[in-house]
């Protein structure tokens, strides 16, 4: 299911596969309108969502259409040069900065918030207090496909009773952030579980389902908080801190929720830039950042790394800080780019 803004009274729709200049001529009745074409992360699409909308109040004229199709399928979009901006909840692989340099797409990356992916669980589970690293790993990894398939598997004393686990589709970047973070690959787990692209539709399932435990963005527990159990998790590295951690405000900023603290972003084609809309709407978004973040439930960078970020979007610094990072786990945006400004000023 994709979501749509659809707003100034025009009628106006897009096209399903969200593509960048591609409408519909009979619906598109003003030649005056600007479309701006956005799609990718599920977990990012209620940032940019929200001030989207605030941007086109205040700019009449301006269209924007935002899709969902994951961060995979998003950036497969911002290589064809079908959208202008793709949302991702994970950086650009090389593979795909690769193909990027291929197609002749010059890209910005800007990082724009924190978010704490959670576990839950169904509010009728009376015996998942905590979750250890090394049980979601036993519950996960490739290797318990078809085996661990109980919860007293997990932990003595736990029910025996089947896990129904539901998580993130291949296309999502939560997906191959989880595997990273749990499994110790990306892309490495079980295929004996309920994948959606489509948070909204793990929370449905989980919160119908005595049984199940998932995973998803904190956007999507805080919207359904009641209808779902929230999981502290202990990393077993007391370096983050000690025991079962919750993930909030304060425990995804500092890092202590680990290991499933990560960046959202969004990229945007430098060509794209060169026109004014594309180009007002991004300043417009990355001011007013600070303030859409917490009111989606995510977690703000710091004040001075959203100047950093907008310093780097003004000079149209092209290309990823991540590429060369051998893990993404525990890598902060706020660390990063302080990081190239003091290598820079030297």
């Amino acid at each position: 299911m994709k979501k749509y803004i659809l707003i100034l009274g025009i009628a106006y729709v897009a096209c399903s596969c969200g593509g960048g200049n591609t409408t519909n001529e009979s619906t598109n009745t003003s030649q005056n309108v600007k479309d701006i074409q956005i799609d990718g992360s599920s977990t990012v699409y209620p940032v940019s969502s929200a001030i989207a909308e605030e941007f086109m109040k205040a700019e009449t004229g301006v269209n924007i259409t935002i899709s969902e199709s994951g961060s995979g399928g998003g950036f497969k979009k911002f290589i064809r040069q079908e959208i202008d901006i793709a949302n991702a909840s994970r950086p650009i692989t090389k593979k795909e900065d690769s193909l990027c340099k291929a197609a002749g797409v010059e890209y910005l990356e800007l990082p724009i918030a924190y978010d704490g992916l959670v576990v839950v669980v169904n509010p009728k589970n009376t015996w998942v207090d905590y979750l250890k690293k090394s049980e979601l790993k036993k519950m996960w990894e490739p290797a318990a496909e078809g085996k661990i398939t109980k919860w007293s598997q997990i932990r003595q004393g736990w029910p025996d009773e089947e896990i129904h686990l539901y998580g993130a589709g291949t296309a999502s970047g939560t997906f191959d952030y989880f595997t990273e973070a749990i499994c110790g690959k990306a892309k490495a787990i079980r295929k004996d579980y309920n994948p959606s692209e489509n948070d909204n539709v793990l929370v449905q399932g989980i919160s119908s389902d005595r049984l199940a435990l998932g995973y998803f963005g904190i956007h999507y527990y805080k919207e359904n908080s009641k209808i779902l159990k929230l999981v502290p998790i202990d990393d077993e590295d007391d370096t983050n801190g000690k025991g079962p951690i919750y993930p909030n405000e304060i425990t995804v900023k500092n890092g202590t929720y680990q290991p499933l603290s990560r960046p959202l972003f969004i990229y945007v084609n430098k060509k794209s830039t060169e026109r004014p809309e594309v180009d007002k709407f991004i300043q417009y978004y990355l001011d007013s950042a600070a303030v859409k973040v917490p009111e989606t439930g995510y977690i703000t960078l710091n004040k001075s790394t959203y100047e950093l970020v907008k310093k780097r979007y003004l000079d149209k610094i092209t290309g990823s800080l991540y590429l060369d990072i051998k893990t993404l786990v525990g890598i902060r945006p706020d660390e990063l780019y302080m990081s190239e400004a003091s290598q820079t000023a030297q």
